[in-house]
Parts: structure tokens; sequence; C-alpha cells
């Protein structure tokens, strides 16, 4: 692993990778125990370890210059420029609280070919391909659904961003020409297969992308808001009904967002029956479902997504798009057949463009495998 090697002058004991996501449908459902679908990439993260005998820890990254160095002792929140080694560091320290033993000193690097700021979940995927790294570096091996719960804590509890467990379920339980479908009640993880023809693009506009200043924390705060009022756990228990009736008795604004959810969450399970008919057409329409949804309701799209969405599905290769990942920015995926080729791809970023003054980066993605231990790795 060169990151590895140039950084720390040596070569890594292990290497673990785990792929990055896209959010195919079920915007912002997980948290509210509602199921949702993703789709792992084979791009993805890259996590070299190896141990050190004198209790120091050095953290190198692909993204950023120099090494963060830490003990086995300091294990508190980090700022500034050292905030990125939050991920890893926050999911050694869950490992550990779960009774998970794990290795006190170590060099480590992080190395990406994951496009920055397109939604796609590199902070899972650091957090999944750290974790097994430190796994195999104390000689255990976490049971799979442990991993992805304990990354999921790691940034809930420690990063303190409130995602849900789409993104590490996802990078967790991938598989190449598949879906992930999870019951986040659970959790409970299966795969559908992806029907033969379907190709995604993601489409980056590299505009605001930044979960933890608060946006996504107040959509977060608004659902749980509307399942208080509703008396209910959490939305997916919910009836579209009730909230109707209970429309008066919260704020405007939770009252949109639970709509969105509520709604999303019967999206998931028709896109899932269309997904094993193998109806593209049907599964397009519920994307650009979702997406107006998102607009409308959860208010968490940009003008930049929405144009895309609309240049996108004019387009007849095109059976549907929708914003991917959280939103406020980032990207917007493309599903298509493969009729769509790179030249349709550059006229909407080209007309995209000439809208708004800067095209968006286009990226033909590939369905990959979930998080692994890379085989050259074992020591």
């Amino acid at each position: 692993m060169e990151a590895f090697q140039s950084a720390h002058g040596r070569a890594p004991t292990w290497v673990a990778r785990a792929p990055g996501r896209i959010e195919f449908i079920g915007n912002h459902t997980d948290y509210n125990g509602g199921p949702v679908l993703g789709v792992s990439l084979d791009l993805g993260v890259w996590v070299g370890l190896a141990r050190r005998d004198d209790g120091r820890r050095r953290w190198a990254s692909d993204s950023r210059p120099g090494l963060v160095e830490t003990t086995s002792a300091a294990v508190e929140r980090q700022e500034g420029l050292r905030s990125w080694i939050n991920y890893p560091l926050g999911t050694l320290e869950s490992l550990r609280a779960a009774g998970y033993g794990m290795p006190e000193g170590f060099d480590y690097a992080a190395a990406s070919d994951l496009p920055v700021g397109a939604g796609l979940s590199s902070s899972a995927a650091i957090e999944l391909a750290s974790g097994l790294a430190f796994s195999a570096a104390a000689g255990i091996e976490v049971p799979r659904a442990d991993l992805v719960r304990l990354a999921q804590k790691a940034e809930n509890e420690f990063v303190g961003v409130p995602c849900g467990v789409l993104d590490q379920g996802v990078s967790g339980f991938g598989k190449r020409d598949h879906l992930v479908h999870i019951d986040c009640r659970g959790p409970k993880f299966e795969t559908v297969p992806l029907p033969q023809g379907a190709h995604f693009w993601i489409f980056n506009t590299h505009t605001k992308h930044a979960l933890v200043d608060g946006l996504y924390a107040a959509r977060h705060d608004e659902c749980m808001i509307a399942a208080k009022t509703l008396g209910v756990p959490l939305l997916v228990d919910a009836s579209a009904a009730a909230l109707d009736a209970a429309e008066t008795r919260m704020p405007r604004s939770a009252y949109k967002r639970a709509r969105h959810i509520i709604d999303e969450i019967a999206r998931v399970g028709h896109c899932v029956d269309a997904l094993r008919a193998g109806d593209l057409a049907a599964v397009g329409k519920l994307l650009v479902a979702s997406h107006r949804s998102s607009r409308v309701w959860f208010e968490n799209s940009t003008p930049e997504l929405d144009f895309l969405v609309d240049r996108l599905v004019a387009e007849p290769a095109v059976y549907g798009a929708r914003l991917t990942g959280g939103g406020f920015g980032g990207a917007v995926m493309a599903l298509t057949s493969e009729d769509f080729d790179l030249s349709i791809a550059q006229a909407v970023a080209a007309d995209t463009a000439e809208r708004f003054g800067t095209a968006p980066e286009v990226l033909h993605a590939r369905t990959g495998d979930g998080a692994s231990l890379e085989p050259s790795a074992s020591n």
C-alpha cells in the first residue's frame, strides 16, 4: 500500500478495504427505523495498519498532509485539521467499549479513490475498513453485523453525526451486481439482484455537502418531534392517515419531514418489488418521486440537484434520477440503460455548467463487494 509506505517508511502488516455506497432510495429513512436500499461501489477506502510497541499512534491519509500523532491514552475527539481521525478512532473505541481487545500502538494510513464531496459515504468506508484492520491486528474476527453497528455508533457518538445504519450497512454487506436492502429496525440485511442492463451514473455538483454543520441534525430532530407527536417511537410505526390527523398538532416543519419519510418508506417497498420483477421503468418512476419528495417535503435538495434530475429524466436512456446521500448539495444518481454513454453525460454536465457556472463531475459507477481484508495482507 503506497500511502502507508510513503507515510511510515515500511509496509503495512494488514490492509483492509471498504466500498463507498450509493443511496439508491430511502432518503433519511434509516434513522426513522424504515427500510432503505443502497449499492456498494467498486470505489472505496483502503486502510493499512502495523503494530507499534511504544503505545504511539501515527495516523496518515492520502487526503491530508503530514502525520497526526496520538497515544493510546488519548482517546478524546479531535478538532480542526486533525478531526478526520475521529472516524477510525471512534470505531476503535466503539470496538473496545464492546469488549473487543484492540491494539494500543500502531502506524495507520488511509487511501481513497472516492470522489470528494459526492455523498458516496467515505466516512462509513473508512470506519468499516478501519474496524477490519484493527480486528485483524487484534487477532479476532468481529461478526459483520456487530462491526456495522459499532461503526454506526462511532459516527453517532464520537463523530457526532446522528446517521442511521444505511452507510455502514451497505459498505459492510455489499455484493457485486446486487443492492443491499436494510430493514433498519433490526437491523436486518439482505441483497436484491440488480436487473441486467442497469447502469449507475453519478453527477457530483461539488456544492456544499457537510453533514456535521447542523442541517442533518435539524432534520433528525424534526423527525423525532413528529414521531413524539404521533405517539410512536419512530416514524416507521406511523401511518399517513395518522399523520394527516395530527397535522395541526405539530410544527409545520415536523409535518413536512414526516410526510416525506412515511411516503418514502412505502416507495422503498415498491422499489424492491419492482427490482425483483426486473421492471426498471417502474423503479425509475419511484426514484423521481423520491427526489420530488426530498425537494418539497424534506427540503434537502438544491437548485443544482433539481436541475440535474429534470435534465436527466428528459433523456430516453434514463429510467430515473434523484439526489443521493444526505442532500444539501452533493450528487445526483441516475439509473440508466446501456444506451446512456459518456457523450450524453457530458452534454448534461455542459448544460448544468451553462446554468450554474460549474460543470458537475461525472462518474460511471459500478457495483462492488462489501468490506474485506485484502488477501495479500494476512500476517
